[in-house]
C-alpha cells in the first residue's frame, strides 16, 4: 500500500470520528432545497472539517443507474476516460470532453488529505485533455462510431460551434477552430489556424462552460474561483468567481455577472429568454449550509461569493465588504448541501414522458458532509419562465447504500439527437442515454 493510499485511509479514520461526533451534536438537518429553503446556522468545521468521498468503483457488467419510472435508460457508449461534458452537432454527431483536475503535490496536511481522498474517488489523475466524438448512424441508441475529433488541450470542457468554428472552453481560455459538419476530427491546417479569444486563470476550479446566445451572436463562459472562500487573498480570485460574455464579432469581453463561486452549467429558459446557472457554493459550514443552488443571472448582478450566501447571510470566515453584501442577490432555487450540481440543460416538455417544461441537472455529488448527497441526476419544474415545484430524480443509484462506493458520478446533461436525454458519467466511463420505457 502506497503512503498516499495509508494517509487517505487515516484520515478516513478522523473523518469519521468528526462525522459521528457531528451527527450527535448536529443531528440531521432537513435537506435545503426549494426556492425558500431552511438552512440551517453556519457551523465552521475548523481545523478537521467533514471529509468524507466514496471510492470509485465503476459498473458491473449489466449494472445500470436506476431510472425512474416510466424511464429507461441505457449504455450510449462506455469506455471514455472521464468524461465530463456533452455537446451534440447539427447532424446528431455526440461530442465528449474527456478531462480531469491534474494531479499535483499538496500545500498543507489538510491539502494532502484532499488530494489523497480525490485520487482514491478517481476526482485526481492524468487528464486525457481530448474530445472524441461518438456518431449513432443505424439510429438503434448505441454509438458505434468513435473518433479522437481534438487532442492535447488543455482541460477542455464547453464546446460550441457558430457556422464553420468550433469552440472549446479549455481552462486557461477560449480557442476556436475552423470545422465543417461531418468531419470527424479536427485535425492538420485546421489545428495551426486556432486562435485565441479571450485567456482565463487556470486551476483551482478549472472547469469552463461554455453557452451560445440564441442569436449566436456572443458566446457565455462560466469561471470558477481559484479557492474556497478566498484563501488565497482576494487578488488571486480577480477574473474568476463569474460568468464572461465573449462578443464573437469583435472578440470584446466582460464579466456578466460575479459572485458565482463555481458555476458551471448553463442554460436559457427558452420562453422568457433568461440565462441560468447552476453554482456550486462553499464548503466547511455544515451538511446544508449553503446550499448549492440554480439561479437566474442577471446582467450585472453579484450573488455574494465571498462574503455572503443565500442573499446577505455573512460569512464571517472571509474580511467583509458590506457594500458588496448589501447587493448580493438571493438565488431562486436551492439543490442541497454539497451536491455539487454542475450539468444543466433545458428539457422540453415531452422529452421523458411525465415530465413538463424544466431544468435537467447532473449532480455530481458531495465530499464536505456527514451524509453523502448528489450522486444523481434530477429535474426542477419551469412554469411561466420560474422554478414551479419540487424537484424529481431522473436517474439515481449511482452510489452505493452504504455510501462506500460510487459506482458512477453524473456530470453533464444534454438532450441527444434522437429527443432523449445523454448523461456523462466520469467514474463509470459511460454517456448514459435516458428515454421513455
Amino acid at each position: 500500500m502506497s503512503f498516499s493510499s495509508l494517509f487517505a485511509r487515516i484520515v478516513a479514520v478522523v473523518g469519521g470520528t468528526a462525522l459521528q461526533y457531528r451527527r450527535l451534536t448536529e443531528g440531521s438537518p432537513t435537506p435545503a432545497w426549494g426556492a425558500a429553503p431552511a438552512i440551517p446556522e453556519a457551523k465552521p468545521q475548523g481545523a478537521i472539517p467533514t471529509l468524507k468521498m466514496p471510492t470509485a468503483q465503476g459498473w458491473a457488467p449489466g449494472q445500470l443507474p436506476t431510472a425512474a419510472p416510466g424511464l429507461k435508460v441505457n449504455m450510449f457508449a462506455d469506455k471514455l476516460d472521464h468524461p465530463r461534458w456533452i455537446e451534440v452537432l447539427p447532424n446528431g454527431d455526440v461530442l465528449v470532453a474527456e478531462a480531469m483536475s491534474h494531479d499535483r503535490p499538496a500545500r498543507s496536511v489538510y491539502d494532502y488529505a484532499m488530494v489523497a481522498t480525490m485520487r482514491r474517488a478517481s476526482a485526481m489523475g492524468k487528464s486525457a485533455n481530448r474530445i472524441t466524438l461518438l456518431r449513432d448512424a443505424d439510429g438503434d441508441g448505441v454509438a458505434e462510431t468513435r473518433e479522437i475529433f481534438l487532442s492535447e488541450q488543455n482541460q477542455p470542457f464547453g464546446m460550441a460551434l457558430v457556422g464553420e468554428t468550433f469552440y472549446v472552453g479549455n481552462t486557461d481560455g477560449v480557442v476556436a477552430f475552423p470545422f465543417k459538419v461531418g468531419d470527424t476530427r479536427i485535425t492538420g491546417q485546421n489545428l495551426d489556424k486556432g486562435r485565441t479569444l479571450v485567456t482565463f486563470k487556470p486551476a483551482g476550479h478549472w472547469t469552463r462552460s461554455l453557452l451560445l446566445s440564441p442569436d449566436k451572436k456572443k458566446l457565455y463562459a462560466g469561471v470558477g474561483s481559484l479557492t474556497n472562500i478566498a484563501d488565497e487573498g482576494f487578488e488571486a480570485e480577480k477574473g474568476r468567481a463569474c460568468v464572461y460574455e465573449l462578443d464573437l464579432a469583435t472578440g470584446a469581453s466582460r464579466i456578466f455577472a460575479g459572485g458565482l463561486r463555481n458555476a458551471v452549467g448553463l442554460a436559457w429558459e427558452p420562453k422568457t429568454g433568461v440565462l441560468w446557472t447552476v453554482v456550486n457554493e462553499r464548503d466547511g459550514l455544515g451538511d446544508e449550509t449553503p446550499p448549492d443552488y440554480l439561479t437566474s443571472v442577471r446582467e450585472g448582478g453579484f450573488y455574494g461569493w465571498p462574503y455572503c450566501y443565500w442573499g446577505q447571510t455573512v460569512d464571517d470566515r472571509v474580511p467583509q465588504d458590506p457594500a458588496l453584501v448589501a447587493k448580493a442577490i438571493t438565488p431562486d432555487y436551492a439543490l442541497g448541501g454539497h451536491t455539487a450540481s454542475l450539468g444543466l440543460c433545458w428539457m422540453p416538455a415531452g422529452t421523458l414522458p411525465g415530465f413538463p417544461d424544466g431544468m435537467a441537472i447532473g449532480q455530481h455529488g458531495s465530499w464536505n458532509r456527514s451524509t453523502l448527497s448528489g450522486y444523481k441526476v434530477v429535474f426542477v419544474p419551469f412554469e411561466n419562465g420560474r422554478p414551479s415545484g419540487p424537484a424529481r430524480d431522473i436517474l439515481s443509484g449511482f452510489l452505493a447504500p452504504d455510501e462506500s462506493q460510487s459506482y458512477g458520478r453524473p456530470v453533464g446533461v444534454a438532450l441527444g439527437p434522437d429527443g432523449s436525454l445523454l448523461v456523462a458519467d466520469d467514474v463509470g466511463d459511460v454517456i448514459w442515454r435516458v428515454t421513455g420505457a
